[in-house]
């Protein structure tokens, strides 16, 4: 097999290039590098108000943030959660952590994301609540999936690791639920190294997240400990960099919409299928995303562009595929099809138009 050439495309790289470095290097002259510090305070507060949700509290990763969520809400043991099985596995083996069962339901073929008509047919007298992931980027039916959980008294809980930017109606998506959660790692829209944010509407939620999160420490009694609980903290130097970060959130964001646009012209023509933005909705393309005709063709066109020093990924395998819970023997018929014939091609808003034309032609000559 010919080796893949050196990466010259990379599928995903940050934008750093504001007052990243000023601002931690002010961590580092006041040593204030742990979990303590102004930074964290401002980006809370600054993350907040970008979104619209009157409550933020910083975590260490976007896993721990879908976990201290799932917590927050009580869930556990004989509850159910019903979750996309087209997601990253982190949506799925946080429900199993708490105890909870996740149940999985199918995605709508138009835009990717979980099917509302498939989440009703899960109902069963356990389910406890539904997770909306924004994969991708795209918002979920979210005026369909509050419907849900209002009808059947369910919490509502938000997966937006991968639509930081993404509007429902106008509106951020991560404010309709009932806690959500965001991921700051490397490859996402904004970064700090790795990071998380929980979001919610209820005080009383956003105070049990920043108990929890801090070893349930006692508000009023130093170093007392009242309840099992997490170190699950973001730094003060993560934190000064997703400060930096949201400061030209605005700018990275409409440099990614930019990019859909140039993958959208360049690949017109071409028999792939790009995840397009759905009526209603802000896409803010965390990845553009292509569908070939046939998953026989999606490797071997992956191989093709590695050669030429194109980096890609495939869509996430669909989680009831996985081992730990292929025994259920389920099927989900768009979920797997989407999965076997998707590709991520690169999506850094560093990314410009002539990377875009380089990645079409490679396409291009390849499916012609």
């Amino acid at each position: 097999m010919t080796a893949a050439a050196p990466v010259r495309i990379p599928v995903y790289a940050p934008l750093l290039g504001g007052n990243e470095r000023r601002y931690v290097d002010e961590c580092l002259d006041t040593t204030w590098i742990s979990s303590r510090g102004a930074f964290v305070g401002r980006f809370e507060s600054a993350f907040a108000s970008f979104v619209g949700a009157p409550h933020a509290t910083s975590v260490c990763n976007g896993t721990v943030a879908l976990h201290l969520a799932l917590a927050a809400l009580g869930l556990g043991r004989g509850d159910e959660v019903i979750v996309p099985t087209l997601t990253y596995i982190a949506s799925v083996n946080t429900v199993e952590q708490t105890g909870a069962t996740p149940v999985f339901a199918d995605s709508r073929r138009d835009t990717w994301q979980l099917d509302p008509d498939d989440v009703r047919r899960k109902l069963t007298p356990r389910t406890r609540a539904i997770m909306a992931v924004h994969l991708y980027g795209q918002s979920c039916d979210m005026d369909a999936l509050v419907a849900i959980a209002r009808e059947h008294g369910l919490a509502l809980v938000e997966d937006c690791a991968e639509a930081f930017g993404t509007r429902w109606r106008g509106r951020h998506v991560g404010t309709f639920g009932d806690v959500a959660t965001f991921s700051f790692f490397g490859n996402k829209t904004i970064t700090t190294g790795e990071g998380g944010m929980v979001v919610a509407r209820d005080p009383v939620v956003h105070a049990r997240c920043a108990k929890l999160k801090n070893q349930g420490v006692s508000a009023d009694r130093e170093y007392w400990h009242d309840e099992l609980a997490y170190n699950y903290r973001m730094t003060n130097v993560a934190a000064a960099i997703g400060v930096a970060q949201l400061e030209r959130a605005e700018a990275i964001i409409a440099r990614k919409r930019e990019l859909h646009a140039h993958y959208r012209a360049a690949l017109a023509g071409l028999p792939v299928e790009l995840h397009a933005e759905a009526s209603g909705t802000t896409h803010s393309f965390w990845m553009n995303s292509i569908l070939v005709a046939e998953p026989s063709l999606r490797d071997p066109l992956r191989r093709h562009l590695a050669l030429a020093g194109i980096e890609t990924r495939p869509l996430f395998h669909p989680a009831h595929t996985m081992p730990m819970y292929a025994a259920r023997g389920e099927r989900h018929p768009v979920a797997e099809s989407l999965g076997a014939r998707g590709i991520n091609l690169p999506s850094g808003p560093g990314v410009g138009g002539a990377e875009v034309a380089e990645v079409a032609a490679a396409i291009g000559a390849f499916l012609r």
